[in-house]
């Protein structure tokens, strides 16, 4: 056997010895317990396919691996350097990692990385810190407790842990001390990946698919977007196939991105069910991929032309709901503090409460008795800021499952269906209405139409990876005029209820033509 055959049997050996301490590790560690500390594993194909998305690396590579686990990355990041045409000279690696199962295991993986090396004409040292990242990051970069200049990377790989921080928690305290307000781990350990970076260094990091939109993660993505150059980003079309194995409930994504602003360039964005599939990479302007609307900046995710071509259809309708005098909301009653005022039937002094639950095709459909929800709320002066007035309103549920078929559920309530002078809409549904009001009866059947339909469904799962629709995401998007709402409207009152073919239709018939080719 060759020199370079032994080399590369020696490579996939250590990967394959990687991969088993990771799979040993999720029967060690009890999966609920993994799960409360935001832990999940990265499988070594996917390593693999991370490690091979960064671009030239320089001669001597200082690495970042925050969060490290097992060592997967770390390992997958050696073997791509010492597979290229090109080798670095040298690599050091700093990776932390805080539990003590895990953190022997990375002793195992750095030690075999070593080995490995030893065959190269690579060197390669790693400092294994046995510390929490953030308290390291932090004291590193605020120069208060000691000057740490090891704490500077060309390249940071990273799959972060997954969980909230608490309002008042230390890793919020100590985040806020250097300007940083992150409400989860991941964002958190990103944010502090970017600034230890130098310019020009260049992060590879699996994130879920949710910070790319709605105001949760909106500081998060200011930062990211201000400080780094997007480069590539790959979808997983199917999160069970990709993480199957450790659990893994939330549609992730896997961003390439270069610290610096560099201009210019397209952003590869690509799509697949696995990391081992063939697929092919969009190439996609900035101007397609981050996009700004009433405020807002999303990162939208066009795997082809046709997701292109559907955006600019999209973006170029007329009309915000500013235009259109349009509000949209998230429903008024929180049951469990109106508890006291629900009922589950109608009664003397009742006024119709719509749940989710209500939704039928088209229309609220109430009341729905023999169900667990209430269905009706008192009506009297103590409930009365929960209610809206009598009118028509566009309801859009908040939560939808991963396999309905829209993300998108809107629905009409109409007046003229129920003797009520007042409603109440519970807090997982939003509502659109006028100034506090209900609608215009031909608008809201036409807004009704134009939010239930494919092309509207298409486009916002560009930028929403996940199941919750909040109304900011809502008033990002771009409606249709004041008279194409009302002619949709007026079209499709006399056919409610309206099935999907007949939605597209008609929206397809009063819209400028989406063209394909």
């Amino acid at each position: 056997m060759s020199g370079k055959a032994i080399e590369n049997a020696t490579l996939a050996n250590t990967l394959d010895q990687t991969e088993k301490r990771r799979r040993i590790t999720i029967e060690e560690l009890d999966r609920e317990e993994r799960s409360a500390l935001g832990q999940f594993m990265t499988p070594m194909d996917i390593s693999c396919f991370m490690a091979n998305m960064f671009n030239d690396i320089p001669g001597d590579i200082r690495l970042l691996d925050a969060g490290a686990g097992t060592g997967s990355l770390t390992a997958a990041f050696v073997q791509e350097c010492c597979s290229r045409r090109k080798n670095p000279r040298s690599i050091r690696c700093t990776a932390f990692e805080l539990d003590d199962v895990l953190f022997k295991h990375l002793e195992n993986t750095s030690e075999d990385c070593k080995s490995i090396t030893k065959n190269t004409n690579v060197t390669f040292t790693s400092d294994l810190r046995h510390q929490d990242f953030i308290e390291a990051a932090v004291a590193a970069l605020d120069n208060d407790l000691f000057d740490d200049c090891s704490l500077e990377f060309d390249a940071a790989i990273l799959n972060p842990p997954y969980k909230k921080i608490r309002a008042h928690s230390r890793e919020r305290r100590l985040l806020q001390s250097i300007g940083l307000d992150a409400t989860n781990l991941y964002a958190a350990f990103v944010a502090l990946s970017i600034r230890l970076l130098r310019l020009g260094g260049q992060l590879v990091v699996i994130m879920p698919r949710s910070f790319c939109n709605g105001p949760y993660f909106r500081p998060f993505r200011k930062q990211l977007l201000t400080e780094m150059t997007l480069k590539q980003i790959h979808v997983f079309e199917s999160r069970k196939k990709a993480f199957g194995d450790d659990g893994v409930l939330q549609e992730n994504i896997i961003v390439h991105a270069v610290k610096g602003k560099q201009m210019g360039d397209p952003i590869q964005v690509s799509l697949s069910k696995t990391v081992n599939e063939s697929f092919t990479p969009h190439s996609a302007s900035y101007e397609e991929v981050v996009r700004s609307s009433n405020g807002e900046t999303f990162i939208y995710l066009p795997t082809g032309s046709s997701d292109a071509v559907l955006a600019e259809w999209m973006l170029s309708l007329p009309a915000t709901l500013d235009d259109l005098d349009i509000v949209v909301s998230t429903g008024r009653v929180i049951d469990f503090r109106a508890k006291k005022f629900l009922r589950l039937k109608p009664e003397v002094d009742t006024v119709p409460l719509i749940y989710p639950c209500h939704f039928s095709s088209s229309l609220v459909d109430w009341p729905k008795l023999g169900g667990k929800k209430p269905n009706a709320i008192l009506d009297c002066e103590d409930s009365r800021f929960l209610l809206v007035p009598k009118g028509y309103y566009v309801l859009t549920k908040r939560f939808t499952s991963k396999e309905q078929r829209r993300r998108i559920v809107a629905v009409v309530y109409d007046p003229t269906r129920r003797d009520a002078e007042r409603v109440g809409i519970e807090n997982h549904i939003n509502y659109y209405h006028a100034g506090g009001k209900g609608l215009d009866r031909e608008i809201a059947f036409g807004l009704m139409i134009f939010l239930n339909s494919t092309p509207v469904d298409l486009f916002f799962r560009q930028f929403n990876g996940h199941t919750q629709v909040n109304a900011t995401d809502l008033r990002t998007l771009r409606y249709p005029d004041r008279n194409t709402l009302v002619q949709i409207g007026k079209n499709a009152i006399e056919k409610i209820p309206v099935s999907q073919t007949e939605y597209d239709e008609v929206v397809r018939g009063l819209l400028p033509p989406l063209s394909t080719s």
